[in-house]
Protein backbone atom coordinates (compact mmCIF):
# COMPACT_ATOMS: atom_id res chain seq x y z
CA UNK A 1 0.00 0.00 0.00
CA UNK A 2 1.21 3.46 -0.79
CA UNK A 3 2.30 5.91 1.69
CA UNK A 4 0.09 9.04 2.09
CA UNK A 5 1.04 12.49 2.71
CA UNK A 6 -0.52 15.15 5.15
CA UNK A 7 -1.43 18.48 3.01
CA UNK A 8 0.75 20.89 4.76
CA UNK A 9 3.85 17.56 3.44
CA UNK A 10 2.37 18.28 0.18
CA UNK A 11 2.48 21.97 0.00
CA UNK A 12 6.48 21.49 1.35
CA UNK A 13 7.15 18.88 -1.69
CA UNK A 14 5.36 21.51 -3.91
CA UNK A 15 7.18 25.08 -2.66
CA UNK A 16 10.30 22.19 -2.72
CA UNK A 17 9.75 21.42 -6.20
CA UNK A 18 11.20 17.73 -8.04
CA UNK A 19 7.56 16.22 -7.13
CA UNK A 20 5.02 15.52 -10.27
CA UNK A 21 1.52 16.29 -8.54
CA UNK A 22 -0.76 13.77 -10.63
CA UNK A 23 -4.61 14.30 -10.29
CA UNK A 24 -6.71 11.18 -10.86
CA UNK A 25 -9.97 13.02 -10.80
CA UNK A 26 -12.46 13.75 -13.94
CA UNK A 27 -10.90 15.97 -16.42
CA UNK A 28 -13.45 18.53 -15.89
CA UNK A 29 -12.89 18.86 -12.11
CA UNK A 30 -9.04 19.19 -13.28
CA UNK A 31 -10.03 22.03 -15.62
CA UNK A 32 -12.00 24.27 -13.17
CA UNK A 33 -9.17 23.95 -10.18
CA UNK A 34 -6.08 22.03 -9.63
CA UNK A 35 -2.93 21.94 -7.92
CA UNK A 36 -0.35 24.17 -9.48
CA UNK A 37 1.44 22.19 -12.21
CA UNK A 38 -0.25 18.88 -11.71
CA UNK A 39 -0.78 16.66 -14.50
CA UNK A 40 -3.96 14.79 -15.05
CA UNK A 41 -4.51 11.29 -15.45
CA UNK A 42 -7.02 9.50 -16.50
CA UNK A 43 -7.86 5.50 -18.85
CA UNK A 44 -7.57 7.93 -22.08
CA UNK A 45 -4.15 8.92 -20.56
CA UNK A 46 -2.53 6.46 -18.73
CA UNK A 47 -0.65 4.36 -21.03
CA UNK A 48 0.96 8.07 -22.42
CA UNK A 49 1.93 8.68 -18.34
CA UNK A 50 3.41 5.63 -17.94
CA UNK A 51 5.59 5.23 -21.52
CA UNK A 52 6.82 8.99 -20.89
CA UNK A 53 7.11 9.16 -16.93
CA UNK A 54 10.73 8.36 -15.24
CA UNK A 55 9.40 5.73 -12.80
CA UNK A 56 11.84 7.69 -9.87
CA UNK A 57 10.19 10.65 -10.51
CA UNK A 58 8.53 11.53 -7.20
CA UNK A 59 4.62 11.45 -7.37
CA UNK A 60 2.34 13.20 -5.16
CA UNK A 61 -1.49 11.69 -6.40
CA UNK A 62 -4.62 13.13 -5.52
CA UNK A 63 -8.47 12.85 -5.67
CA UNK A 64 -11.44 14.55 -4.63
CA UNK A 65 -11.08 13.50 -0.98
CA UNK A 66 -7.74 11.00 -0.90
CA UNK A 67 -9.30 7.73 -1.25
CA UNK A 68 -9.26 7.08 -5.20
CA UNK A 69 -5.81 8.38 -5.11
CA UNK A 70 -4.82 5.66 -2.56
CA UNK A 71 -5.92 3.16 -5.23
CA UNK A 72 -4.15 5.13 -8.02
CA UNK A 73 -0.85 4.80 -5.79
CA UNK A 74 -0.62 1.54 -5.57
CA UNK A 75 -1.43 0.91 -9.26
CA UNK A 76 1.45 3.20 -10.26
CA UNK A 77 3.79 1.24 -7.40
CA UNK A 78 2.79 -2.05 -9.22
CA UNK A 79 3.56 -0.32 -12.74
CA UNK A 80 7.33 0.20 -11.44
CA UNK A 81 7.13 4.04 -9.90
CA UNK A 82 9.38 4.06 -7.01
CA UNK A 83 8.41 7.05 -5.28
CA UNK A 84 4.66 7.00 -5.41
CA UNK A 85 2.44 9.16 -2.18
CA UNK A 86 -1.09 9.23 -2.31
CA UNK A 87 -2.39 12.81 -0.60
CA UNK A 88 -4.77 12.71 2.98
CA UNK A 89 -7.92 14.56 2.19
CA UNK A 90 -7.41 15.01 -1.34
CA UNK A 91 -7.99 18.10 -3.56
CA UNK A 92 -11.30 19.49 -1.82
CA UNK A 93 -8.75 19.05 1.74
CA UNK A 94 -6.05 21.21 0.14
CA UNK A 95 -8.83 23.81 -1.39
CA UNK A 96 -9.78 24.67 2.28
CA UNK A 97 -5.94 24.56 3.39
CA UNK A 98 -4.03 26.48 0.55
CA UNK A 99 -6.55 28.46 -1.15
CA UNK A 100 -3.69 30.08 -2.63
CA UNK A 101 -2.23 27.17 -3.67
CA UNK A 102 -4.90 26.52 -6.37
CA UNK A 103 -4.80 27.23 -10.00
CA UNK A 104 -8.27 28.02 -12.09
CA UNK A 105 -7.01 29.08 -15.30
Amino acid sequence: MANRISPQQGLEALREGGALFVDVRDPDSHDQARIPGAVPLTQATLDDFLARTDPHQPLVVYCYHGHSSQSASDFLSDKGFTQVVSLEGGFEHWRQAYPDQVSTD
